[in-house]
Order: structure tokens, then C-alpha cells, then sequence
């Protein structure tokens, strides 16, 4: 069985597949009279494609089973989306370039501090979490027709405990 391993995630190493929403790096703006601060243009959003409209939803997800088993793999033809936690746990991201090939697979460990915005067309697995009752704001195009999904030839396994 191919395990995937997990490493941290950053800008760089994301690139290929979207954007990493984080402040670190960020130049704020003071507002609201200096009562709060803005950080801007944090993740491109792509939902123009066949008149998309943006949908911004909440999620709450459960952890699955350690080994984690990795069966599927989905992406959006139509636009990106965007995950960001609302607590401050860690939680994993898991995309590749082809399903069927198990070498581009790529597995991050995200900080409860980052979220991702998986761009157009990316290969990525359904929200991993580890623990339950996490809960994540969702942004993405709305509407059908913007979810292909493909099931595994061979089960891989996410080999969390080297990250």
C-alpha cells in the first residue's frame, strides 16, 4: 500500500494548487477607526465560469479513522474553492496532480491558523480533520455541475504520523 506523507504547508509549496490563506507575511490596514485591522486579497476566488455566483457556506466535519484511507479524490471544473478553520486546530490537505497516478499525490499539515483555496480544476480530497466538531467556512461557486469526483484504483494511505 503507497503511504502519502504529510509535510507543512506553505505558500511555496502550494502554489501549483491555489492559494494559502494566511496573515503571516500580510501588510494590515488599520479601520474602524484603529479599532480593527484588514488584511486583503488573501485568495483569488474563481467563480466566473457559466455565470457562477459565490457561495459561502459553514462546514462541520468528523475525523475519519487513523490510518487515514484515501479513496477518492474530487475537483470543481467551474470555479475554486476555499477552506478556512474557525478554530485553531491543525488539519490536513491532500491534492495531486492525476488520481491514477499515486506519485503526484501531495499531503500537507495545515496550522489551525491557514486555509486553502484550491484553484479550478485541482484534484484534492474531501475535508480532513483531526478532530471532531471542526468546523470551517466554506467559500465556492454556487450552483450544480461543479463537482467531479473519481474513486481510487488502489487505496493510498496518509501517513500522518511523519509530519
Amino acid at each position: 500500500m503507497h503511504r502519502i506523507p504529510v509535510v507543512p504547508l506553505t505558500k511555496a509549496s502550494f502554489a501549483p494548487f491555489g492559494d494559502v490563506i494566511e496573515t503571516e507575511g500580510a501588510v494590515p490596514i488599520e479601520i474602524n477607526q484603529g479599532f480593527a485591522r484588514r488584511v486583503n486579497d488573501l485568495a483569488s476566488i474563481d467563480v466566473m465560469s457559466v455565470q457562477g455566483t459565490i457561495n459561502i457556506s459553514l462546514f462541520a466535519a468528523k475525523a475519519r479513522p487513523v490510518p487515514i484511507a484515501i479513496k477518492l479524490m474530487e475537483r470543481h471544473p467551474l470555479g475554486s474553492q476555499l477552506f478556512f478553520p474557525l478554530q485553531d486546530r491543525p488539519w490536513l490537505v491532500l491534492v495531486c496532480d492525476d488520481p491514477h497516478t499515486r506519485e503526484s499525490f501531495r499531503g500537507f499539515r495545515a496550522s489551525g491558523q491557514q486555509g486553502v483555496n484550491y484553484a479550478r480544476n485541482i484534484w484534492h480530497h474531501p475535508l480532513l480533520v483531526l478532530g471532531d466538531g471542526e468546523r470551517f467556512l466554506v467559500v465556492d461557486r454556487g450552483g450544480t455541475n461543479n463537482l467531479e469526483e473519481v474513486w481510487l484504483d488502489e487505496e493510498l494511505i496518509l501517513d500522518t504520523a511523519r509530519s
